[in-house]
């Protein structure tokens, strides 16, 4: 069972930018497929982007496609989102997620672990 462990969120400026950190311990890292999803307040939680266990393949969800890079390093056991030219709107809580059996997936549902979420907040 993998434990998550994200970081590196914060206050920034819009137009400016953030790198997301999940550590993941407790498992086979390369083995999950895993995914970023956030949750704004009163909002329910929306899918970011997602990568194979390889880190060849990744997918993002419309809003941040361009902007934001998924990536992983399974030596390090860490996967991470590089959030650039952020926007008020890019404002939520982002979680990291993993699953092993089903595949690439925007559907939080398929996911069977998640970090405790770290906070990122864009002023305008």
């Amino acid at each position: 069972q993998v434990q998550l462990v994200e970081s590196g969120g914060g206050l920034v400026q819009a137009g400016g930018s953030l790198r997301l950190s999940c550590a993941a311990s407790g498992g086979t890292f390369g083995s999950y497929v895993m995914a970023w999803f956030r949750q704004a307040p009163g909002k329910e939680r929306e899918f970011v982007a997602t990568i194979t266990r390889s880190g060849r393949g990744t997918d993002y969800a419309d809003s941040v496609r361009g902007r934001f890079t998924i990536s992983r390093d399974n030596l390090k056991n860490t996967m991470y989102l590089q959030m650039n030219s952020l926007k008020p709107e890019d404002t939520a809580a982002y979680y990291c997620a993993a699953e092993i059996a089903i595949g690439a997936s925007r559907r939080a549902t398929d996911y069977d672990y998640w970090g405790q979420g770290t906070q990122v907040t864009v002023s305008s």
